[in-house]
């Protein structure tokens, strides 16, 4: 039940990110004709969503995260990066979306993904285009008004798979290896597909 939780708590979270995003950067959601901010949610997170986008070559996971800080990249940088996230949370959980009693989950790769979520916060604030553009809006720290809803869900979600890594771990006596990195200079963990 805990992990079924989990789950439904990180999907939730990354329904409402999704959408803020294309909101934040509505010439992303133009790049698709025809579709509109839910269509490209569900084609994401329904029940039947496919697991391999020909917009993204076929990436997943990491790679296609990759894709949105790629300046040769021309599609969608909202739908290559939340694809991307969906593969490597759903990876961190065993690529399970319901869990039965005779289950098990590693912590490590729930912690890793943690990690990776840290790495992508620094990068979207962080890497710039040639132009010296961020890839994708997301807070502005700045202004009348300073908007950190962002940095907000990204945490929550980061607090989301670290609690659920730090209590299987304890529950299993197995121990996390924890990571000390720059995130300037880090690179995404590997979580498995």
């Amino acid at each position: 039940m805990v992990a079924d939780d989990h789950t439904s708590m990180m999907t939730d979270l990354m329904r409402k990110l999704t959408r803020k995003l294309y909101r934040r950067n509505p010439a992303e959601l133009a790049k698709n004709t025809g579709h509109t901010i839910e269509s490209r949610v569900e084609s994401l997170f329904a029940d039947n969503a496919s697991e391999v986008f020909e917009e993204l070559q076929k990436k997943r996971s990491i790679d296609a995260m990759l894709l949105c800080f790629d300046e040769n990249y021309t599609g969608d940088r909202v739908f290559a990066l939340m694809a991307g996230l969906r593969d490597m949370i759903r990876a961190s959980y065993n690529n399970k979306k319901k869990f039965y009693f005779y289950n098990s989950l590693d912590p490590q790769p729930l912690y890793d993904s943690a990690r990776n979520i840290e790495i992508l916060v620094w990068r979207l604030n962080h890497r710039l285009d040639s132009n010296g553009n961020v890839f994708l809006l997301t807070n502005e720290p700045c202004g009348p008004q300073p908007n950190l809803s962002f940095e907000r869900l990204f945490g929550k979600m980061i607090a989301v798979q670290d609690l659920l890594a730090f209590t299987l771990a304890d529950r299993t006596n197995r121990t996390i290896v924890t990571v000390t990195y720059r995130l300037a200079s880090a690179a995404f963990i590997p979580t498995g597909l």
